[in-house]
């Protein structure tokens, strides 16, 4: 069977002089290697001339190429990179983190409008602002949006069974429209107000509030003044804080920096002449190979797979060809995006600005990442891994008697924990374990048949190593459902030891003497972090679990409340404190409440 240069040479005859995307596959037909060329034939052939090592290692691997051919070089970076999200072959650069950014977006499907925090494609239904670089930067906007402009931020059911002014209100963060404290009108008027601040229109905004602040003045109406002076100070400083953009209107900063085959690349987004806030990407599969325009490149065309671009794209290093990834964007979205690299001036030290964040971050990172590989070396070595471990799940399960039963799952690897690959299993048969007073050995039986019938579809997620927090029970449980389901995963049981203290934790493996660590060995504390992670994680979704419950299920307690009025009541509340909250003549107001009915309720919630 050829592999390497010979095989290249074997497809070079046939291969097309079109553009068009290769892969190459392995002898288990997995995909090593996603690439696109302007011509395939010339593309290829170079794959048998000298390589760097990264090249070498992957077509040495390699057993058969696929190709396709294309319309357009653009259209075959556009597959690229589509093939490259989907797949994530190991030779290619990919993003770890691609999820879509959050807006901030303006209901209009209610007579009081508000603010809220919104991800997705479809930006339809309300007014859009943004993009913004993550969920907390739009969370300190709204949180400013509040305290200027004091719209409603509870929801519909809340808002419209309220009798008084909640506390909101009182720490003066809401206009209380809901018991008009504010008239339809006035409220209209903040709408127009938010719509011009959230669109970088403030010195406009600041003209029209000084207006009417002067309006007020004169008609000696001095409170509702002051709070338009306040609204203007605080108008003022934001705007202060934003002439940092130095006239950047649209636009997204991109710089990267590397460090010993590590790369992380920072993206500043402006919008509307306004800071929408950074993040940083520390992409997946680079090398000392790698160079700077190669993940530059990549990493352009994965984020805007799903996202928006602006009008401006500025970059720190060089493309091969920016007009290339500027066509490819336009085809996406159907957005004219401009590709540059300043060279001077206000944007080029903005540019700097955001590599001297990439290189602190990228610090950061390693730092980091030096010291989980360290431990990882340990976890190999201690528990005799065939490698050192990239992916670790961390299992546990919490209960009261059987009841509110969780089962949960974490996951850590050279970058700490991922959060995103955090998993719930709610235990299905809650009956069973009722009857028996809860039983761990069967919450893991079940947790791990899903997790692991899961894996058949999801190969890549398949654990290095798998830690379950108890002892023999626990380790006999997993061996046979590893049995049943003909997987073999390495697997340990970390149990608390005879004094269930911290720190006495002994170590559970299938046809090995029970041991311990050293409490003081860093890989003894590393483990310990592993386990308090899935326990906390566990046991705060269990308290959801049953506090939800049990609120909901109060309900049940009343007479006359069945199934159907239940759900008759939280339709028209949307809440378990709105119905708590509302008077007999409210309650009335739902479907099938009669006058004794809403009095068992509005007394149940007095007494």
């Amino acid at each position: 069977m050829k592999n390497g240069k010979d095989l290249v040479k074997s497809y070079l005859s046939n291969a097309p002089t079109l553009p068009g995307v290769y892969k190459f596959l392995d002898e288990q037909d997995n995909i090593l290697y996603i690439g696109k060329a302007k011509n395939l034939k010339n593309r290829l052939s170079q794959y048998t001339l000298e390589l760097v090592k990264k090249n070498q290692i992957m077509i040495s691997l390699a057993r058969s190429i696929q190709y396709s051919i294309t319309e357009s070089e653009s259209e075959a970076l556009i597959l690229e990179a589509q093939l490259i999200k989907k797949f994530k072959p190991k030779f290619n650069i990919a993003l770890k983190n691609d999820s879509s950014f959050p807006y901030i977006k303006l209901r209009t499907d209610h007579e009081y409008p508000q603010l809220v925090k919104f991800r997705g494609k479809n930006l339809t239904n309300g007014k859009f602002f943004g993009p913004f670089a993550s969920s907390s930067h739009v969370s300190i906007a709204l949180n400013e949006i509040q305290k200027i402009f004091k719209l409603r931020s509870c929801s519909d059911g809340f808002f419209a069974n309220r009798t008084r002014p909640c506390i909101e209100y009182q720490i003066k963060k809401c206009s209380a429209p809901c018991v008009g404290k504010i008239s339809k009108q006035e409220y209209d008027e903040v709408i127009s107000e938010i719509k011009a601040f959230l669109s970088g229109k403030n010195q406009t905004l600041q003209k029209q509030l000084a207006y009417k602040m002067q309006q007020l003045s004169d008609e000696m109406e001095f409170e509702k003044a002051a709070a338009i002076r306040d609204k203007i100070k605080a108008i003022s400083y934001i705007q202060l804080k934003s002439q940092k953009t130095h006239g950047l209107k649209d636009a997204d900063l991109i710089a990267v920096h590397s460090n010993n085959g590590e790369f992380c690349i920072q993206l500043f987004l402006y919008r509307d002449g306004t800071p929408c806030g950074n993040q940083a990407y520390f992409p997946m599969h680079t090398n000392y190979d790698s160079q700077n325009k190669e993940v530059l490149q990549s990493f352009l065309m994965q984020l805007y797979q799903n996202k928006t671009p602006p009008k401006e794209i500025l970059l720190s290093h060089d493309l091969e060809d920016a007009d290339l990834y500027s066509q490819a964007l336009k085809k996406m979205h159907n957005v004219n995006c401009k590709i540059s690299v300043p060279r001077a001036g206000n944007k080029l030290r903005l540019i700097q600005t955001a590599l001297q964040n990439a290189e602190l971050s990228l610090n950061n990172h390693l730092k980091i990442s030096a010291k989980n590989s360290s431990a990882l070396r340990e976890v190999q070595e201690i528990f005799a891994l065939p490698n050192i471990p990239e992916r670790i799940e961390v299992y546990d399960n919490s209960h009261i008697q059987g009841a509110f039963a969780i089962g949960a799952m974490v996951v850590a690897g050279r970058d700490g924990f991922d959060k995103k690959e955090y998993r719930l299993f709610n235990i299905k048969d809650e009956k069973k374990l009722n009857d028996f007073g809860g039983d761990d050995y069967a919450m893991l039986a079940e947790v791990l048949q899903r997790r692991l019938k899961r894996l058949n579809s999801e190969p890549k997620r398949r654990p290095d190593l798998m830690i379950i927090d108890g002892g023999k029970g626990h380790l006999s449980t997993t061996l046979k459902v590893m049995n049943e389901m003909k997987m073999n995963i390495p697997f340990v049981c970390m149990s608390k030891g005879v004094d269930r203290n911290s720190g006495r934790e002994q170590f559970h493996l299938p046809e090995k003497e029970v041991f311990t660590l050293d409490r003081n060995l860093p890989v003894m504390k590393y483990l310990q972090i592993l386990r308090d992670e899935v326990h906390n994680f566990a046991i705060t979704s269990h308290r959801k679990k049953r506090s939800s419950a049990i609120t909901i299920s109060s309900l049940d307690n009343i007479e006359g409340i069945g199934k159907a009025k239940k759900n008759a009541l939280l339709k028209y509340f949307g809440s378990f404190a709105a119905i708590a909250d509302a008077t007999e003549t409210e309650l009335k107001k739902v479907d099938g409440i009669s006058t004794e009915i809403a009095k068992h309720i509005h007394k149940y919630f007095r007494k």
